[in-house]
């Protein structure tokens, strides 16, 4: 079974301007099979994971570029920067012979951000479009897309409510597509992450630093996947997991170029003395921060000390999702001051900011909002603000504060 993915329509678009197209995302998030299930009959595939494919196209771009014509979906691109160079040569080319069928060309996939963006940035400047695929959103497993969130966009009403175990199941279960074709999925759920990770430590991180310790390392996946939804401290990281902070902030940088995680940064703009410039941190995907945390079933997480912050991670990588799977860059950003005062999440769009609050609790209150007032600090407009929740029904809590629903993210 397939899940129709979001990114399509924005993906499509860019394709009939773009002769290359790249789609970058951590592993097993869908790239591959996304670029094959839209590909026209006559696009081929080649993937660089096979080592003789990876060789060639080291050795002889040239050669690995005439086996495999134009249209083509090259999968795992970052195992050979090599032919970027070669690929702007082919699209230059037939830009200048026949400008129409440059378009959408070369299909690519990336697993590694830094490896794959920096050779991008170098060698197909202008002739690329970009996007970055996470895993399946709510919307997507609903079978519905609408669009990049805002507090004032509308809402299906008609959405069947989920009870907040069922929510947590989700939550717990993670978002690779993987394990959502599979008829029972929580039977699988220890084994696929238990290999997700293996794979992940011996593949991906031995490509992008040499780390010493593999085991170490794992201490401080751990570490970082216990402290999503919360403000990054490298000392406490560090000291955590027996490192140094320099190396903590150089395996941090790891997890963020295989997709990982995200760095949330404050909103500065008008900075004053009272404001926290700290980011916040996130697991990009809820599931993988469960297992490495020993989360082992969805009663275990609601129930845990750390489900308000698994669940507003959740909501956290559902608005980004929402954005990316538009093709659109959001501007994302929060607030926090010296006196605690915190809003969770501030998207800014048009030079509006939106502030939204998220909170586990079926039942909003007025004070739960109370720190949107400080948005006044920044002289922008503001637009409608949220309060995403495991309230039961869509409706105002103030004139201009929505509460939301979290399932209809």
């Amino acid at each position: 079974m397939y899940i129709r993915r979001n990114l399509r329509a924005a993906f499509e678009e860019a394709g009939a301007f773009f002769p290359a197209l790249l789609v970058t995302g951590a592993r097993q998030v869908g790239k591959s099979t996304f670029l094959r299930k839209i590909a026209e009959p006559e696009r081929g595939f080649v993937s660089l994971d096979p080592l003789d494919q990876r060789l060639q196209a080291r050795e002889d771009p040239r050669l690995f570029l005439a086996n495999n014509p134009a249209p083509v979906i090259i999968d795992e691109i970052q195992y050979a920067p090599e032919l970027l160079s070669y690929i702007k040569l082919a699209i230059d080319e037939a830009r200048f012979r026949e400008p129409q069928k440059s378009r959408g060309m070369y299909w690519l996939t990336g697993s590694q951000q830094f490896a794959v963006m920096k050779g991008v940035s170098e060698s197909l400047a202008g002739r690329i479009g970009i996007f970055n695929m996470h895993g399946l959103s709510a919307a997507e497993m609903d079978g519905r897309d609408s669009g990049p969130f805002l507090p004032e966009q509308e809402f299906n009403a008609e959405l069947p409510q989920p009870s907040p175990l069922d929510m947590f199941r989700r939550i717990w279960l993670g978002s690779f597509p993987e394990l959502h074709v599979a008829e029972h999925p929580e039977k699988y759920w220890q084994r696929f992450y238990q290999s997700y990770v293996q794979t992940y430590l011996s593949r991906d991180v031995r490509a992008l630093t040499q780390v010493a310790d593999e085991n170490r390392f794992y201490s401080f996946l751990r570490a970082v996947a216990a402290r999503t939804g919360q403000m990054l401290n490298y000392s406490s990281l560090a000291r955590d997991s027996d490192i140094s902070q320099p190396t903590a902030k150089s395996w941090l940088s790891i997890l963020a170029a295989s997709g990982l995680v995200r760095l949330l940064y404050p909103h500065l703009k008008n900075r004053n003395r009272q404001m926290i410039s700290t980011p916040k941190l996130y697991m990009l995907d809820c599931g993988l921060a469960a297992y490495l945390c020993a989360w082992n079933s969805p009663e275990a997480l609601m129930n845990g000390a750390a489900a308000g912050h698994f669940f507003e991670t959740w909501c956290f990588t559902e608005i980004l999702k929402s954005y990316c799977n538009a093709g659109i860059s959001a501007d994302l950003s929060y607030y926090r001051d010296k006196d605690e005062r915190e809003i969770d999440l501030i998207i800014q769009q048009n030079g509006i900011l939106y502030p939204i609050e998220f909170k586990k609790a079926g039942t909003p209150k007025t004070k739960d909002v109370k720190a949107f007032e400080r948005l006044e600090i920044f002289q922008q407009p503001q637009g409608m603000g949220a309060l995403v929740s495991l309230c039961p029904d869509l409706r105002r809590l103030q004139e201009n504060v929505r509460c939301i629903p979290a399932w209809q993210l």
